[in-house]
């Protein structure tokens, strides 16, 4: 079955050029027929699927789900709302911004699926850099798997350190990714994918593609 409709894309297309609460309160109808119930119902059905993989994801479509609204406060652009559609599933749901799971934005530019570490505080940087280290060959195999490859392309992204502590360093010259600060991979797939009777079926691919990197992190912050 498809979950959405051309017009999920397009609400968010006409939001762009209309980041405005009024234009918002217009349509909020709108958007809650064509984005918010279909989206909800969209992860409600990857929360089942996935948990057959990882019975710890106990969540609820309320846990993963991101609101709308953007905040503000500290940050110069004031419009009002996101011009996306996002959602985390995994054991730790959105609140949990250090337990690998898959991370899905849906906009009218892309369908994003992510993965990986993407804010360790500098305890959990260290475990997983001390993880690597101890378990090198096996890290640089998960690199290399083929479902890995095919899906997120086999690449790490993440802001880098200049310095590392010194006990890394020796690692860190056969690889370079002992630097990073985060360890996320991620697959932009076009638009109209939300249109596609199997985008349960992608998504849960791309699930499982990044799972055993998921796991080695996971075992890294246990």
């Amino acid at each position: 079955m498809a979950y959405f409709s051309e017009d999920f894309n397009q609400f968010f297309s006409d939001l762009r050029k209309n980041n405005d609460r009024e234009w918002f309160n217009a349509h909020k109808k709108r958007y809650e027929k064509v984005v918010k119930e279909p989206f909800k119902a969209f992860i409600a059905a990857l929360i089942e699927q996935a948990r057959v993989i990882d019975p710890n994801i106990l969540i609820t479509p309320k846990d993963a789900i991101f609101r709308i609204y953007r905040d503000t406060r500290f940050s110069k652009d004031k419009t009002p709302y996101k011009l996306h559609a996002s959602a985390v599933v995994s054991s730790g749901g959105r609140k949990d911004t250090t337990t690998p799971g898959i991370y899905i934005q849906i906009s009218d530019e892309a369908y994003g699926l992510y993965s990986g570490i993407y804010q360790a505080n500098s305890k959990q940087l260290y475990r997983i850099r001390e993880h690597i280290a101890a378990n090198l060959n096996e890290f640089e195999q998960l690199l290399r798997d083929p479902d890995f490859v095919e899906k997120f392309g086999g690449e790490i992204h993440g802001d880098k350190n200049k310095r590392i502590p010194k006990e890394f360093m020796p690692v860190a010259e056969q690889q370079p990714l002992m630097y990073n600060k985060a360890f996320y991979f991620f697959n932009e797939l076009p638009p109209t994918t939300i249109l596609k009777e199997n985008l349960d079926e992608i998504t849960i691919q791309h699930f499982q593609a990044a799972r055993p990197l998921s796991v080695f992190f996971q075992e890294a912050l246990a």
